[in-house]
């Protein structure tokens, strides 16, 4: 298999935009998530490329070959597009066993039935299904009926899987064991994954990239720790990661080449980027964005505050501070608790504060966050 490309994709319903202008490659045997809130558009890209969707523009190529084109009247069929495509609702056949619910498709494409038999044990072995071939879904568990929808889509080899928000139905623990499997099954298969979901923990935890969508526009596409760590915009920087980011409105100036001196919320802050340099104008107005992990609760100096709020829940306790007019959220490794109205201070540490310019929201640096010495 290929790369997967988009060429100037863009989908209208009507006067309504779900898709502008989308150009993407997406790498053989990777595993891409489609990330935003409702209504971004990424459910529509995914059924785009899997020729469920139509696009208004624009060109889709699998396999080096061309599989849509508004300007050349190409349209591959769905079932020609050698892809398969795992629903929200499993969709399994209630009257069928969880062997003949496997078994169904390739029976249509004619395979022998020693091939078909290789085939499900195969199947069923790696996704840890043997007992259940004789049971119907109606007797399986929501996790149980998720590995029987995968191992029905995999039995027919496609060369990519596309996936539709596929463990929005399970309960927590249940999402996290099927996450895992699912990273396992894509290193065991070495398909290319494209999966759609709005949970930024499951973007952060199986892909190796990140499409991030906004209003049917791409906002970066990049391995999910260079989409946290160096967000392409405010809104990346505050969609992915939980807790979110804090947010520090303030104006800056450059104090050298080096370093950026920051009026923030009636406090002076000096950050020094790392990551390229920045040339500012007098007053500039910028936003500060500051991971929690970022923040040391009860350091030795620093910052005044007080505790607002706290959170734990056992491997990390979550805690709101409050320094003169900043409210801010950091985090606390480890069973600890504070009391609050309690008082504390706190410091920026490490390398990874991130500098936006207001007016665009774009990103333009990360780098360390200090507050004494000014």
């Amino acid at each position: 298999m290929s790369d997967i490309t988009l060429k100037n994709i863009t989908k209208r319903f009507g006067k309504s935009v779900a898709v502008d202008n989308l150009n993407l490659t997406i790498k053989d045997g990777e595993f891409i998530t489609l990330l935003g809130p409702s209504g971004c558009g990424k459910t529509t890209t995914l059924r785009m490329i899997a020729g469920l969707e139509t696009p208004t523009e624009g060109e889709i190529w699998l396999d080096d070959k061309c599989v849509f084109s508004a300007e050349k009247g190409i349209n591959v069929a769905p079932h020609k597009r050698n892809v398969g495509f795992l629903f929200q609702n499993y969709a399994l056949w209630p009257h069928m066993t969880v062997y003949q619910n496997i078994s169904f498709g390739l029976e249509n494409l004619k395979w022998p039935k020693e091939r078909i038999s290789k085939k499900i044990a195969e199947l069923m072995k790696m996704l840890k299904i043997e007992e259940y071939a004789k049971r119907y879904p109606s007797e399986l568990s929501g996790g149980q009926q998720q590995r029987v929808a995968i191992a029905r889509t995999l039995a027919t080899e496609p060369k990519v899987l596309f996936m539709d928000e596929p463990l929005s139905n399970l309960d927590a623990k249940l999402r996290m064991d099927m996450r895992a499997e699912l990273k396992r099954l894509h290193v065991e298969t070495g398909s290319t994954f494209v999966y759609v979901t709005h949970d930024q923990l499951e973007a952060m935890t199986l892909s190796t990239n990140i499409c991030l969508m906004k209003d049917g526009v791409l906002q970066q596409y990049a391995p999910p720790l260079t989409v946290y760590h160096s967000p392409a915009n405010m809104f990346t920087a505050d969609f992915v990661g939980n807790p979110s980011i804090n947010m520090i409105e303030g104006t800056a100036s450059n104090v050298n080449l080096d370093e950026i001196k920051i009026k923030a919320d009636g406090l002076n802050l000096l950050f020094t980027p790392v990551s390229n340099a920045v040339s500012l104008r007098d007053n500039h107005k910028v936003v500060l964005g500051i991971r929690p992990e970022y923040i040391q609760i009860e350091a030795q100096k620093g910052l005044r505050a007080n505790i607002y709020s706290t959170l734990p829940s056992g491997m990390e306790t979550v805690v709101k501070v409050q320094s003169e007019q900043m409210l801010l959220t950091g985090v606390v490794f480890g069973g600890k608790d504070f009391n609050v109205g309690s008082e504390t201070h706190i410091n920026f540490i490490g390398e990874g504060c991130v500098l936006f310019d207001a007016e665009s929201r774009e990103f333009l640096a990360y780098g360390r966050l200090e507050t004494d010495g000014i």
